[in-house]
Protein backbone atom coordinates (compact mmCIF):
# COMPACT_ATOMS: atom_id res chain seq x y z
CA UNK A 1 0.00 0.00 0.00
CA UNK A 2 2.97 2.51 0.76
CA UNK A 3 4.61 1.32 -2.42
CA UNK A 4 1.43 2.39 -4.38
CA UNK A 5 1.17 5.35 -2.61
CA UNK A 6 4.78 6.31 -3.36
CA UNK A 7 4.32 5.42 -6.62
CA UNK A 8 1.13 7.46 -7.32
CA UNK A 9 2.71 10.66 -6.17
CA UNK A 10 6.25 10.22 -7.58
CA UNK A 11 4.09 10.05 -11.53
CA UNK A 12 1.81 13.22 -10.14
CA UNK A 13 5.34 15.23 -9.39
CA UNK A 14 6.98 14.29 -12.85
CA UNK A 15 3.86 15.09 -14.58
CA UNK A 16 3.76 18.32 -12.87
CA UNK A 17 7.71 19.12 -14.00
CA UNK A 18 6.73 18.64 -17.49
CA UNK A 19 3.56 20.67 -17.82
CA UNK A 20 5.66 23.41 -16.46
CA UNK A 21 8.31 23.05 -18.92
CA UNK A 22 6.08 22.06 -21.60
CA UNK A 23 3.42 25.09 -21.65
CA UNK A 24 5.71 28.24 -21.80
CA UNK A 25 7.51 26.20 -24.77
CA UNK A 26 4.38 25.91 -26.63
CA UNK A 27 3.02 29.35 -25.90
CA UNK A 28 6.47 30.64 -27.86
CA UNK A 29 6.29 28.39 -30.25
CA UNK A 30 2.63 29.86 -31.51
CA UNK A 31 3.98 33.35 -31.12
CA UNK A 32 6.75 32.43 -33.86
CA UNK A 33 4.16 30.56 -36.08
CA UNK A 34 1.97 33.93 -36.47
CA UNK A 35 3.21 37.12 -38.02
CA UNK A 36 3.74 40.20 -35.93
CA UNK A 37 0.88 42.51 -35.67
CA UNK A 38 1.10 45.06 -37.95
CA UNK A 39 0.27 48.59 -37.14
CA UNK A 40 -3.27 49.74 -36.41
CA UNK A 41 -5.33 50.58 -39.16
CA UNK A 42 -8.59 52.25 -39.16
CA UNK A 43 -10.63 53.90 -41.48
CA UNK A 44 -8.64 56.92 -42.22
CA UNK A 45 -5.07 55.25 -41.69
CA UNK A 46 -4.35 55.86 -45.61
CA UNK A 47 -4.98 59.55 -45.71
CA UNK A 48 -1.86 60.53 -45.44
CA UNK A 49 -0.30 58.36 -48.07
CA UNK A 50 -3.15 59.27 -50.46
CA UNK A 51 -2.64 63.02 -50.34
CA UNK A 52 0.49 63.57 -51.65
CA UNK A 53 -0.45 61.39 -54.63
CA UNK A 54 -3.29 64.17 -55.29
CA UNK A 55 -1.22 66.75 -54.49
CA UNK A 56 1.31 65.13 -57.41
CA UNK A 57 -1.20 64.86 -59.45
CA UNK A 58 -3.13 68.55 -59.55
CA UNK A 59 0.37 70.42 -59.41
CA UNK A 60 1.52 68.02 -63.00
CA UNK A 61 -2.46 68.77 -64.36
CA UNK A 62 -1.99 72.23 -63.54
CA UNK A 63 1.24 72.54 -65.23
CA UNK A 64 -0.03 70.97 -68.57
CA UNK A 65 -2.70 73.42 -68.17
CA UNK A 66 -0.30 76.04 -68.39
CA UNK A 67 1.41 74.43 -71.18
CA UNK A 68 -1.13 74.76 -73.33
CA UNK A 69 -2.70 78.08 -72.20
CA UNK A 70 0.73 79.22 -73.63
CA UNK A 71 0.80 77.24 -76.73
CA UNK A 72 -2.43 78.93 -77.87
CA UNK A 73 -0.98 82.03 -76.50
CA UNK A 74 1.98 81.85 -79.34
CA UNK A 75 -0.22 80.32 -82.10
CA UNK A 76 -2.54 83.71 -81.86
CA UNK A 77 0.90 85.40 -82.33
CA UNK A 78 1.22 83.88 -85.28
CA UNK A 79 4.35 81.30 -84.23
CA UNK A 80 4.20 78.17 -86.45
CA UNK A 81 6.60 76.21 -84.53
CA UNK A 82 4.19 75.42 -81.70
CA UNK A 83 2.57 73.15 -83.97
CA UNK A 84 5.13 70.88 -83.62
CA UNK A 85 5.11 71.00 -79.68
CA UNK A 86 1.54 70.38 -80.05
CA UNK A 87 1.52 67.35 -81.80
CA UNK A 88 4.04 65.90 -79.48
CA UNK A 89 1.68 65.64 -76.60
CA UNK A 90 0.08 63.28 -78.26
CA UNK A 91 -3.68 65.14 -78.21
CA UNK A 92 -4.96 64.92 -81.35
CA UNK A 93 -7.69 67.26 -80.47
CA UNK A 94 -5.77 70.03 -79.05
CA UNK A 95 -3.20 69.83 -81.58
CA UNK A 96 -6.38 71.06 -84.16
CA UNK A 97 -7.54 73.69 -81.88
CA UNK A 98 -3.75 74.98 -82.09
CA UNK A 99 -4.15 74.72 -85.82
CA UNK A 100 -7.59 76.66 -85.88
CA UNK A 101 -5.69 79.61 -84.23
CA UNK A 102 -2.86 79.95 -86.98
CA UNK A 103 -5.57 79.47 -89.15
CA UNK A 104 -7.66 82.14 -88.06
CA UNK A 105 -4.87 84.54 -87.80
CA UNK A 106 -4.26 83.37 -91.30
CA UNK A 107 -6.10 86.23 -93.10
CA UNK A 108 -3.64 86.22 -96.14
CA UNK A 109 -3.14 84.09 -98.65
CA UNK A 110 0.31 84.76 -98.40
CA UNK A 111 -0.06 83.71 -93.91
CA UNK A 112 -1.94 80.78 -95.29
CA UNK A 113 0.59 79.18 -97.65
CA UNK A 114 3.13 79.91 -95.32
CA UNK A 115 1.69 77.65 -92.64
CA UNK A 116 0.47 75.30 -95.26
CA UNK A 117 4.50 74.85 -96.22
CA UNK A 118 5.08 74.70 -92.25
CA UNK A 119 2.91 71.94 -91.87
CA UNK A 120 3.65 69.97 -94.95
CA UNK A 121 7.25 70.36 -94.83
CA UNK A 122 7.10 68.99 -90.90
CA UNK A 123 5.06 66.18 -92.31
CA UNK A 124 2.34 67.40 -89.52
CA UNK A 125 -1.53 66.32 -89.60
CA UNK A 126 -3.32 68.44 -92.05
CA UNK A 127 -7.25 69.24 -90.59
CA UNK A 128 -10.10 69.66 -92.32
CA UNK A 129 -10.12 73.31 -91.76
CA UNK A 130 -6.87 73.83 -92.87
CA UNK A 131 -7.94 72.15 -96.21
CA UNK A 132 -10.74 74.24 -96.47
CA UNK A 133 -9.17 77.37 -96.00
CA UNK A 134 -6.99 76.59 -98.84
CA UNK A 135 -9.62 75.56 -101.45
CA UNK A 136 -11.72 78.52 -100.44
CA UNK A 137 -8.52 80.85 -101.16
CA UNK A 138 -7.90 78.44 -104.48
CA UNK A 139 -11.39 78.41 -105.39
CA UNK A 140 -11.48 82.93 -106.01
CA UNK A 141 -8.62 82.13 -108.65
CA UNK A 142 -7.94 78.62 -110.03
CA UNK A 143 -4.88 77.63 -111.49
CA UNK A 144 -2.84 74.93 -112.24
CA UNK A 145 -0.74 74.83 -109.38
CA UNK A 146 -2.90 75.73 -106.61
CA UNK A 147 -5.67 73.37 -108.08
CA UNK A 148 -3.10 70.49 -107.47
CA UNK A 149 -2.13 71.92 -104.12
CA UNK A 150 -6.19 72.20 -102.95
CA UNK A 151 -6.44 68.49 -104.27
CA UNK A 152 -3.11 67.36 -101.92
CA UNK A 153 -4.68 68.92 -98.96
CA UNK A 154 -8.29 67.45 -99.32
CA UNK A 155 -6.17 64.01 -99.45
CA UNK A 156 -3.84 64.51 -96.99
CA UNK A 157 -6.68 66.03 -94.34
CA UNK A 158 -8.44 62.06 -95.00
CA UNK A 159 -11.98 63.44 -95.64
CA UNK A 160 -13.38 61.87 -98.44
CA UNK A 161 -16.48 63.86 -98.29
CA UNK A 162 -13.87 67.48 -98.86
CA UNK A 163 -11.80 65.41 -101.49
CA UNK A 164 -15.16 64.81 -103.31
CA UNK A 165 -16.31 68.05 -103.32
CA UNK A 166 -12.45 69.58 -103.98
CA UNK A 167 -12.68 67.07 -107.29
CA UNK A 168 -16.16 68.10 -107.97
CA UNK A 169 -14.95 72.12 -108.47
CA UNK A 170 -11.93 71.05 -110.19
CA UNK A 171 -13.90 69.48 -113.15
CA UNK A 172 -16.25 72.04 -113.21
CA UNK A 173 -13.07 74.58 -113.19
CA UNK A 174 -11.67 72.72 -115.86
CA UNK A 175 -14.85 72.26 -118.22
CA UNK A 176 -15.22 76.32 -117.96
CA UNK A 177 -12.01 76.77 -119.41
CA UNK A 178 -10.92 77.93 -115.90
CA UNK A 179 -7.56 75.94 -115.78
CA UNK A 180 -6.02 76.50 -119.53
CA UNK A 181 -3.07 74.95 -118.95
CA UNK A 182 -4.19 71.99 -117.05
CA UNK A 183 -4.69 69.06 -119.70
CA UNK A 184 -7.32 66.62 -119.08
CA UNK A 185 -4.68 63.55 -119.16
CA UNK A 186 -2.87 65.72 -116.05
CA UNK A 187 -6.09 66.13 -113.96
CA UNK A 188 -6.92 63.06 -114.50
CA UNK A 189 -3.36 61.75 -113.09
CA UNK A 190 -4.36 64.17 -110.21
CA UNK A 191 -7.42 62.58 -109.43
CA UNK A 192 -6.32 58.95 -109.05
CA UNK A 193 -3.15 59.96 -107.26
CA UNK A 194 -4.29 61.80 -104.51
CA UNK A 195 -7.04 59.48 -104.34
CA UNK A 196 -4.17 56.80 -102.79
CA UNK A 197 -3.19 59.41 -100.25
CA UNK A 198 -6.42 58.70 -98.43
CA UNK A 199 -6.17 56.53 -95.56
CA UNK A 200 -7.64 52.44 -96.21
CA UNK A 201 -10.62 53.02 -93.73
CA UNK A 202 -11.45 56.73 -95.31
CA UNK A 203 -11.20 54.50 -99.25
CA UNK A 204 -13.61 51.79 -98.24
CA UNK A 205 -16.14 53.88 -96.39
CA UNK A 206 -19.88 54.90 -97.21
CA UNK A 207 -18.35 58.12 -98.34
CA UNK A 208 -15.19 56.77 -99.84
CA UNK A 209 -17.61 54.42 -101.95
CA UNK A 210 -19.49 57.71 -103.26
CA UNK A 211 -16.29 59.38 -103.74
CA UNK A 212 -15.04 56.60 -105.79
CA UNK A 213 -18.02 56.90 -107.99
CA UNK A 214 -17.17 60.42 -108.43
CA UNK A 215 -13.93 59.59 -109.77
CA UNK A 216 -15.26 56.77 -111.86
CA UNK A 217 -17.45 59.05 -113.39
CA UNK A 218 -14.78 62.12 -114.28
CA UNK A 219 -12.53 59.56 -115.32
CA UNK A 220 -15.08 58.93 -117.96
CA UNK A 221 -15.53 61.88 -118.78
CA UNK A 222 -11.71 63.19 -118.77
CA UNK A 223 -11.03 60.13 -120.82
CA UNK A 224 -13.56 60.88 -123.90
CA UNK A 225 -11.93 64.54 -123.88
CA UNK A 226 -8.37 62.61 -124.06
CA UNK A 227 -9.88 60.77 -127.10
CA UNK A 228 -9.43 57.53 -124.94
CA UNK A 229 -12.13 54.51 -126.50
Amino acid sequence: MVTLLLTTVFIVGLLAITLYFWVPRAKDAEQNLLPPPGPPRGLFSDHGAIEPALLVSETELNARENQRALLIERAGSGDKSVLTEAQSLGDQKFYNEVLDQLIANAGRDATLLALVSFVTRNELPVSSKLAEAVINSWRSSPDRSSTATALHLAALADDAALYQSTVENALDFWRRGSLPTTSATELRALFDGEFWVLSAQTRGSGTGFVLKRTLANARRELETAMGIN
